[in-house]
């Protein structure tokens, strides 16, 4: 892998990028939730915070020479897939809500499963569920052009799904993901800002 200190640093923006649009939506879409709906969304919203942040300090490590954390790299992926999946689920939750013995051990190891198609799976489903919810609200709000800015959002984390699970032997292509990803949650991040300055917060 080839992870230069300035690219570890910018793996750094489209986290806050994303982290930002989960505050503005967070704040705006807390008196139309339950707690428990609340809490599921805010959950997962946090997870792919928290994993994307993980994942770029382990870039930074690997890159300064400092050490190879590869926990950090590890969990990236099933932490950022489930917290999509949450922040879908709650999300979709609020719009559809109506306000109010052991088995012997066996003597052959069991498969290998890596998990990497079912990680996708819930990614792509929490991912279709949250920009889903955002058009809708994006009609909502009268702005229906912000449908392709969320449709556009959508295919940039779904090619994120996709390139982690190749193995890059040229800082080119991970120059490529941060770009990708960039554009992704820079759109997310002008999506959700629009809408707020819209009147997201005032919907009921």
């Amino acid at each position: 892998m080839e992870f230069s200190v300035p690219m570890a640093l910018a793996d750094y923006i489209p986290v806050a990028f994303f982290a930002i649009a989960a505050v503005i939506l967070m704040r705006d879409l807390y008196h139309l939730m339950s707690k428990g709906t609340f809490a599921i969304f805010s959950a997962g919203l946090l997870n792919v915070t928290i994993a994307g942040a993980l994942k770029a300090t382990y870039k930074l490590l690997y890159a300064a020479g400092i050490c190879d954390f590869a926990a950090l790299n590890d969990i990236f992926f099933p932490v950022q897939s489930i917290g999509f999946l949450l922040a879908g689920i709650g999300i979709l939750t609020m719009l559809c809500r109506k306000q109010g013995r052991k088995t012997a051990m066996l003597a052959v190891a069991p498969p290998l499963f890596k998990g990497t198609f079912l990680f996708v799976g819930l990614m792509v489903a929490g991912l279709g569920m949250i920009d889903t919810v955002l058009c809708i609200l994006a009609v909502k709000v009268k702005k229906p052009w912000l449908i392709a800015v969320f449709v556009f959002s959508f295919v940039c984390s779904l090619c994120m799904g996709y390139l982690p699970s190749k193995d890059f032997a040229e800082a080119a292509m991970n120059w490529i993901a941060e770009g990708v990803n960039m554009l992704g949650q820079g759109a997310l991040l002008v999506g959700v800002y629009t809408l707020h300055r819209n009147g997201l917060a005032e919907l009921s």
